[in-house]
């Protein structure tokens, strides 16, 4: 069974853009499923295509299963399944041992910016980049398919 830990945190806007970083990947991802349940994603992420199942969250855990899927069905499954989607850039980068995410989302979501980490247990100690301000797990406004249908310019 495919288990997610994972926690979340806001980003300083201005040390994020001074920080040398990888280059971003752009995403675009919709859900064909959003319950606080489970859900079910699909996502093009670059060139590549991905379905992934969640279920509801523990702490900051959650069962996860994810699968590379042909990136044009990917497109297909969004623009014919998915209400809404999301759009944003992703940079992977590293810091002490550990690869963050962040996104930078646009459209409606333009403006916000999230570093997630992925942990190997939920006690895991964490060392902070210094671009990293409020945590906000557990805040599903920030969870990508609340985004989908709140999104962050209209709170």
């Amino acid at each position: 069974m495919g288990v997610e830990i994972e926690r979340k945190f806001l980003v300083d806007h201005n040390l994020w853009h001074r920080a040398e970083k990888p280059k971003a990947v752009p995403y675009r991802q919709g859900y064909l499923l959003s319950s606080p349940q489970k859900t079910v994603r699909v996502r093009v992420a670059g060139i590549k295509g991905y379905i992934t199942i969640k279920g509801a969250t523990e702490g900051f855990s959650r069962k996860e299963y994810e699968y590379e899927i042909p990136v044009a069905e990917a497109a297909e499954l969004l623009d014919n399944f998915a209400d809404k989607c999301i759009e944003k850039t992703r940079v992977r980068f590293p810091f002490m041992g550990k690869v963050w995410e962040v996104d930078e989302f646009a459209g409606d979501n333009q403006g916000l910016i999230v570093a997630e980490i992925e942990l190997h247990s939920e006690d895991e100690e964490i060392q902070f980049p210094p671009w990293i301000t409020e945590e906000v797990t557990g805040d599903n406004r920030y969870y990508n398919s609340s985004l989908s249908v709140r999104p962050y310019n209209q709170w």
